[in-house]
């Protein structure tokens, strides 16, 4: 990759779409498939190889009529464009079964993306193990953010306390936030922030359920611009 390029302004559905491609990719590479072609990799994404080709000419990246897409050098500079080189630690705030899904799921998943802490107010959990991961008090973020070196807070607790914890991560030095819980909150603009609704989303999809019959491949078009 050009180290003189900077990626910093591709839009965020391309990152979105690039970290999707990627998760497909290395299943295809672990399949032992060594190139791919775009319509392929729309086919998979349910999106338009014009998209596919689109996005991969944003990273500066082209492939072959013959052949297309080599898929290790495409993972590789996925990699380059996505991940930090130094690697970036995670806490999960709220250790229920959301929290605790979350991180089983993540745990070897990505190795410069690492959950280190969970919190929570709950004393029967502080001290216990998930996977690995420690869930310390939430009165103890402040320190536990800066001796671990966390950088992004995933919330997961109840609504009614979703803005007093975005607060916290916010204080302790927080500069990523991915909320889970249905309550919005607002932070400063140095703090990037993601807010993934489960009932909005499923009421997306419920949309498209009782849309009168039509081919399946359209609806997936229309929830997967």
């Amino acid at each position: 990759m050009d180290p003189n390029k900077s990626f910093k302004h591709l839009p965020h559905k391309t990152i979105e779409r690039l970290s999707q491609y990627r998760r497909a990719l290395l299943i295809c590479l672990n399949n032992g498939k060594s190139h791919i072609f775009s319509h392929e990799i729309a086919q998979i994404q349910h999106i338009t190889s014009v998209q596919v080709r689109r996005d991969l000419m944003l990273i500066g990246y082209s492939g072959t009529l013959r052949k297309g897409y080599n898929i290790q050098e495409l993972i590789d500079l996925i990699g380059e464009i996505i991940d930090s080189n130094e690697g970036i630690n995670v806490a999960v705030v709220g250790m229920g079964n959301l929290g605790r899904a979350l991180i089983n799921y993540f745990s070897g998943k990505r190795h410069k993306l690492s959950i280190v802490a969970g919190f929570d107010t709950n004393p029967d959990k502080i001290g216990n193990y998930m996977n690995g991961v420690e869930c310390f008090s939430v009165e103890d973020m402040h320190k536990i953010v800066k001796e671990k070196d966390i950088t992004i807070g995933i919330i997961t607790v109840p609504a009614s306390q979703t803005t007093e914890i975005c607060d916290l991560l916010v204080e302790s030095g927080i500069k990523g936030i991915l909320n889970y819980t249905p309550k919005p909150v607002n932070v400063p603009d140095e703090i990037y922030l993601e807010e993934y609704d489960m009932i909005t989303t499923l009421e997306k999809v419920a949309f498209y359920v009782k849309l009168p019959d039509e081919a399946p491949e359209t609806k997936q078009s229309k929830a997967r611009p």
